[in-house]
């Protein structure tokens, strides 16, 4: 991935840098880091509980338009939401 876009066949994991987990206070996904939290919405914590660095950007694309079936083409999206985690670090390729 030269060209900052994410490819569908990429599979993205977690920067080690950052811890991802349910924040019960904050009652959503949270990454965690040295310097603090950032809080997701819920649809960036959706995208970020299958990143995992086994499943390809398809298959978390799959997996989301299969669980949330009325929202249509999710492909935009998804790939969007990863490809400005991994311009913040959150995620590698």
């Amino acid at each position: 991935m030269n060209d900052g876009v994410i490819s569908q066949v990429d599979q993205p994991r977690l920067n080690p840098m950052f811890r991802f987990q349910w924040e019960k206070a904050q009652d959503c996904y949270v990454l965690l880091y040295p310097e603090g939290m950032i809080q997701l919405n819920g649809p960036a914590g959706e995208i970020m509980a299958l990143v995992d660095g086994k499943r390809s950007v398809a298959d978390i694309i799959i997996t989301l338009e299969q669980k949330f079936r009325d929202a249509g083409d999710l492909t935009e999206d998804i790939t969007g939401f990863l490809g400005d985690a991994y311009a913040q670090h959150w995620i590698t390729l």
